[in-house]
């Protein structure tokens, strides 16, 4: 049995096989995933999982240089955005770049996966780009 927090094996597999400036794409519920991009579908139902959940998990297993997020979250204000700048301070997220929401969608289109979550709450995406331990 593993010790770290991540049990799930897609996700895992996932953060195991990333390289240095892979992206990996996490989702609210409602974020289109493009043809040729793998999905690894953790939606329950409405909020389960939470967004915020989702990726301190994926951060305790993954090393991310940097992170790109929507700028129309910060007129939203979801709850997210808190623990997303937490977070950022922390310097778990590394180099914050910021793009409209159509322009997250298409940077999308290189990511390795999207996670989808059960988040409900508007623009809960972040893509994280893989950094290196060395």
């Amino acid at each position: 049995m593993k010790k770290t927090p991540l049990l799930n094996v897609a996700l895992s597999r996932l953060i195991a096989s990333l390289g240095h400036g892979d992206m990996v794409v996490i989702g609210d519920a409602g974020l289109p995933v493009p043809p040729g991009v793998e999905l690894i579908d953790l939606a329950l139902t409405h909020g389960v999982p939470d967004f915020v959940s989702t990726l301190k998990v994926v951060l305790s297993e993954m090393q991310v240089e940097s992170h790109a997020l929507a700028k129309e979250i910060f007129d939203k204000q979801p709850t997210a955005l808190t623990a997303l700048d937490a977070l950022n301070e922390e310097g778990a997220l590394g180099r914050r770049d910021l793009l409209s929401h159509e322009q997250f969608k298409v940077l999308s289109r290189q990511a390795r996966a999207i996670v989808r979550t059960g988040e409900c709450q508007p623009y809960c995406n972040i893509v994280l780009v893989a950094g290196v331990t060395f």
